[in-house]
C-alpha cells in the first residue's frame, strides 16, 4: 500500500514538472489536436468572462512600464490633453537575471529601453504573449559599438511563471493585457523597461560591463517625463 502510495505521489509531482517545464514539448501537439485560435476569437472569448471591463475607446495609446526592482507592469492610458492614467498593475510572477540591460543571448537578463510590440501570440505555449521589438535600433547600435554579435531575440510579455529574460505576468494577467493590446492597436503601444521606478530614485545603477548606462537610463527618465507618467 505504502509502494502505491509513493508510485502515485511520484507520478503527479512528475506529471506536475512536464506541465510546466515541458510546455515546449507537449504543447505544439496539444495546439494540433484543438486547433490553432486567431487573435479575434482569444479576445472574445476573454471579453466573456466577467470583471472585464477595458474599453479601447477611452485611450489613444498605451505606455506598458515595467519595473525589475519593483517586479510589476504598469499599464497607462493616454488621451489628448489630459493627464495620463493608470489602468492596470500587473505583478511578475517569475524574475530572472539583474539589474542593467540585456546584453547576450542567454544570460538571463531582461531588456531595459523603449520598445514596441511585434506582434500578439494567440497560440504561445505560456498561454498567451506579447513579442517585444528587442533588440530594437538601440540594442543593435550598442552591439556593433561594444563588438557583441549574439544580443539575444525573442523577448515576450507572457503568461505562466517561468521566465528566462521574458516578463511572466500570469495567465489572468496576460489575458487582460492582450485584451488592452488587441482592442487599442499594437501600433499604439509603447513598452518602457527599467531598472527600478526613476519617479522615486534620481541616481541610476552602475553596469561594470559597460560604459553607456547613463545614456541609457537618461533616455528612460526623458520619455517617462514627455509622457507625464506620474507616481501610482
Amino acid at each position: 500500500m505504502k509502494r502505491l502510495l509513493l508510485l502515485v505521489l511520484v507520478g503527479c509531482l512528475s506529471a506536475c514538472l512536464f506541465y510546466h517545464y515541458g510546455r515546449g514539448l507537449w504543447y505544439p501537439y496539444f495546439l494540433k489536436i484543438r486547433g490553432e485560435r486567431t487573435v479575434e476569437e482569444v479576445v472574445h472569448e476573454i471579453r466573456q468572462r466577467p470583471g472585464i471591463d477595458f474599453s479601447a475607446e477611452r485611450y489613444e495609446r498605451l505606455v506598458l512600464l515595467g519595473l525589475k526592482e519593483e517586479r510589476k507592469l504598469e499599464v497607462w492610458g493616454l488621451k489628448p490633453s489630459e493627464d495620463p492614467e493608470l489602468v492596470a498593475v500587473f505583478p511578475f510572477t517569475g524574475f530572472s537575471g539583474d539589474l542593467g540591460p540585456k546584453l547576450n543571448e542567454g544570460d538571463g537578463q531582461i531588456p531595459e529601453g523603449i520598445y514596441s510590440i511585434e506582434f500578439l501570440h494567440p497560440n504561445s505555449s505560456y498561454h498567451l504573449s506579447l513579442k517585444l521589438n528587442y533588440p530594437n535600433s538601440w540594442d543593435q547600435q550598442k552591439a556593433r559599438e561594444d563588438g557583441r554579435t549574439r544580443p539575444g531575440s525573442d523577448i515576450f510579455i507572457h503568461g505562466k511563471s517561468v521566465t528566462i529574460g521574458c516578463i511572466p505576468i500570469g495567465d489572468e494577467g496576460i489575458e487582460e493585457l492582450f485584451l488592452m493590446v488587441a482592442e487599442t492597436g499594437k501600433e499604439n503601444v509603447e513598452v518602457i523597461l527599467a531598472p527600478y521606478d526613476f519617479r522615486l530614485r534620481e541616481e541610476v545603477p552602475a553596469i561594470e560591463e559597460i560604459d553607456w548606462e547613463n545614456e541609457l537610463y537618461q533616455s528612460i527618465k526623458l520619455r517617462l517625463e514627455e509622457l507625464g507618467v506620474q507616481f501610482t
